[in-house]
């Protein structure tokens, strides 16, 4: 569903058209055409996102404004959109936070992208490479090549089809519709691209551009014409390796996290965790049973015989008293604390909720924990956070457990030896 366009979204739309449409028609991909595109990615990411119609509006505002900076040139073209940005929505009267919140989203769509976690910028970021996800796609990527071709960039065919697909391979969509939805799609849209890097066999007219021409064979000597050519390429891979985001020539790739090493290591702590929570379970149920025994023996037959044998008084009071505070430790130590069972969007926004454990949503409404756990797996930060935070509690739980564990097996060791030695104390002196 689109949401009907305000007054500040219409005078937006109206703003970036005017700037657009005066693209010269070098501009074949980011044009007019592809910020409409945005636009219209933007919503459906939207509505499947449940965002309010004030971040909504701030999104689309952003998508209109995205790209306006090529009226300046492709060249830092998100800082002149910035530049263009910011007096036009004071100018209408938008609040100076709103107003940061569509310069994050914007500088959010430099390559790489980086929303850092920002909920709206990657929406945003989402909805710039939605194209990735289309049934048009092969037909939108070679505008982008004929448009750096046009800027003086030419770029051949089978090189800009393996870096697309390189880039493909290493995409990810940031917002959860992105992940479900588009996701898939790109991966189909990869296949199809790998079919015709395998099929590419005919010449591809482009790969001569580094050839030096005939007309200049007789002006240059075979150094100069060798250094140009290396020159040409030298500056495909520079473009090439800003627009995919490669890691330049020479330069060492930044290392890839163990991910399935994290995930070993979160999964064997955690069930180290709840085996040992699990362990001191079983001691307190232990140390209970045998103290309730025990208790229930003085109450029902010791302390009748305490009128015969008044000597053995001091001694079953001590035994009474070891077992009872031992037990009471023991169930303290089994006590469950749980919490308010209740977390807000601002809690998930600031990534301050753990939602991993039940205490936090207990109380909460399917709708609201579901939004939250959404939220969580998008952002890989506050998922791993999450984890860290809800392993650092148990071991909090575990190390109150052990403690009172400790005391109730102290007491009722200490106790028992003391009570039996007053015990025969009190027979030896009742002789």
């Amino acid at each position: 569903m689109i949401a009907q366009e305000t007054t500040l979204l219409h005078q937006t739309r109206i703003y970036a058209e005017t700037l657009l449409k005066q693209l010269t028609l070098d501009y074949t991909y980011h044009n007019l055409s592809h910020t409409q595109a945005v636009v219209a990615f933007a919503n459906e990411i939207a509505d499947h996102e449940g965002l309010s119609d004030t971040d909504r509006e701030t999104v689309l505002i952003a998508a209109w404004l995205h790209d306006t900076g090529y009226k300046e040139g492709c060249d830092n073209h998100e800082d002149n959109g910035i530049d263009l940005a910011r007096p036009f929505l004071k100018e209408h009267g938008l609040p100076s936070k709103r107003i940061e919140e569509v310069i994050t989203c914007i500088e959010a769509t430099k390559m790489p992208q980086s929303p850092n976690g920002h909920r709206l910028a990657e929406v945003l970021c989402d909805a710039d490479l939605g194209h990735l996800s289309t049934d048009d796609f092969v037909e939108r990527s070679e505008q982008l090549r004929q448009e750096l071709k046009h800027t003086g960039n030419k770029i051949s065919k089978k090189k800009w089809r393996k870096k697309t697909a390189g880039f493909l391979e290493s995409h990810q969509y940031f917002t959860h519709y992105g992940k479900t939805v588009l996701g898939p799609r790109q991966a189909t849209n990869l296949q199809l691209l790998r079919q015709q890097i395998a099929d590419d066999g005919d010449d591809d007219e482009d790969d001569k551009h580094g050839k030096p021409d005939k007309h200049d064979k007789h002006d240059k000597n075979e150094k100069h014409a060798k250094q140009e050519k290396q020159d040409k390429h030298d500056k495909q891979e520079e473009i090439l390796n800003q627009l995919f985001d490669a890691p330049a020539a020479g330069s060492s790739a930044k290392a890839k996290k163990p991910e399935r090493g994290v995930e070993t290591m979160f999964r064997l702590t955690s069930q180290n965790h709840f085996q040992l929570s699990a362990m001191a379970d079983t001691k307190a149920n232990i140390m209970i049973s045998i103290n309730t025994i025990v208790i229930s023996l003085v109450v029902s037959i010791l302390i009748r015989k305490l009128e015969e044998w008044p000597a053995l008084t001091i001694p079953t009071v001590l035994f009474t008293i070891t077992s009872v505070i031992a037990t009471v430790l023991a169930v303290l130590a089994t006590r469950p604390n749980v919490t308010s069972g209740v977390f807000n969007r601002e809690d998930i926004e600031n990534k301050t909720s753990n939602l991993l454990f039940f205490g936090n949503f207990y109380r909460m409404d399917l709708a609201d924990y579901e939004w939250g756990m959404r939220r969580m797996m998008d952002d890989a930060d506050f998922l791993y956070s999450s984890m860290i935070r809800d392993i650092y509690f148990l071991g909090k739980v575990l190390g109150r457990k052990y403690k009172l564990l400790r005391w109730s097996y102290s007491v009722f060791m200490f106790g028992l030896v003391v009570s039996v030695l007053a015990f025969g104390v009190a027979a030896y002196m009742s002789r």
